[in-house]
């Protein structure tokens, strides 16, 4: 898998449309609010030529791309925290994603409700990140009552889980995400891990665009990215209805659309490549004739960690790492001869794993 968004945002701005889209999952996309009753999934591979030009190369018989799933919910509308809407119903569906994409809707058309009246990127992100707020803040004093009774044992680790819960607390209370806490201490960080808070995951914006401003953008897209900007975050550009006629189209046909429209790639693609930006991901490939693989990694992993994707023995038996850089993979055109010219490197347990690097895993269990 390489990773898990979450998607959010108000009804009608064209969430279940991009998701129809991105996972040709063909479900509802009605233009009335909260369409979306029970949470969808779906799981789309990563495109990444790499790996079709690796295993074109070695001719496998099997190409196996890393993953990414989204989970949609049921549009989010103020007061959602406190029973208004649908969506609250879905959160924890949510809490165990690796990000949130908010779908924020930019663009005008009389024709489809907008649940505030009018389009408002920057009151519509407002009304989200509220309600995440709010959901976390009951989350955190659920726990926090539960740790005080158990601080009364005298437990020192307890005792200073509840001062960093109450810290939490203040924090969420103040309208402020749960990742401004950014604590230093391990336990404290495993903590804040197992609370599974919505606003301790990292954002990525997706402007949902007309066609005509798909290219160039709108006033809109400039609001929601200055935002996101000083948040640290992305916006991705994408048209729902664009999207979801690429979705329909074979790769011939989709080059064909892309190209008369001005664009490079579908909007799935500078998603993912975003979110991978985002979460400081970077992807590893295992190569043969049997199988050619992608594995999706944090940077800065380290040689057995990568291996642990793999498989547990991997890592707990891991020797040695063979690795040859894509590039000079593609180069050479085989394992045997990059090996030959010596651009086959043996690395060990402290090997920190870059983004396209083609490894063999040596291991003994």
């Amino acid at each position: 898998m390489g990773f898990r968004c979450g998607i959010v945002g108000l009804p009608n701005v064209g969430k279940s449309t991009i998701f129809n889209a991105l996972t040709a999952a063909a479900i509802d996309a009605e233009n009335y609010p909260f369409c979306t009753i029970e949470p969808n999934v779906g799981i789309v591979p990563v495109p990444d030529e790499r790996l079709d030009k690796l295993a074109e190369l070695v001719h496998t018989r099997n190409k196996v791309a890393t993953q990414m799933e989204f989970v949609d919910i049921a549009g989010l509308v103020k007061g959602a925290s406190k029973g208004e809407g649908l969506g609250n119903q879905f959160l924890g569906h949510i809490r165990q994603v690796d990000a949130i994409l908010h779908v924020v809707r930019c663009f005008e058309d009389d024709n489809i409700i907008h649940v505030g009246g009018s389009v408002d990127p920057l009151r519509d992100m407002e009304v989200i990140a509220t309600e995440l707020i709010i959901a976390d803040l009951d989350t955190v004093e659920r726990r926090l009552a539960k740790t005080r009774n158990q601080a009364k044992s005298g437990d020192k680790k307890i005792i200073a889980q509840v001062a960093f819960l109450e810290q939490l607390r203040d924090i969420l209370d103040s309208g402020r995400p749960a990742r401004a806490a950014a604590p230093e201490d391990a336990n404290h960080r495993e903590l804040l891990r197992e609370l599974c808070l919505l606003t301790d995951k990292p954002v990525l914006y997706v402007a949902n665009v007309s066609e005509d401003d798909l290219v160039r953008g709108n006033k809109f897209v400039d609001q929601l990215t200055g935002v996101a900007e000083k948040e640290g975050s992305y916006v991705v550009t994408i048209s729902g209805n664009i999207e979801q006629e690429l979705s329909q189209l074979s790769r011939e046909e989709q080059a064909e659309f892309l190209a008369d429209m001005g664009m490079a790639e579908p909007g799935l693609n500078r998603l993912i490549r975003a979110g991978y930006q985002l979460l400081d991901l970077i992807t590893f490939f295992t190569v043969g004739e049997k199988e050619t693989k992608a594995w999706t990694i944090k940077k800065g992993t380290r040689a057995p960690g990568a291996a642990g994707k793999i498989h547990s023995d991997f890592e707990r038996g891991f020797i040695r790492a063979e690795v040859i850089a894509y590039a000079d993979y593609i180069q050479c055109g085989s394992e045997a001869k990059a090996k030959e010219k010596g651009l086959m490197r043996s690395e060990g347990k402290e090997y920190v794993v870059r983004d396209g690097d083609c490894i063999l895993f040596r291991f003994n269990v």
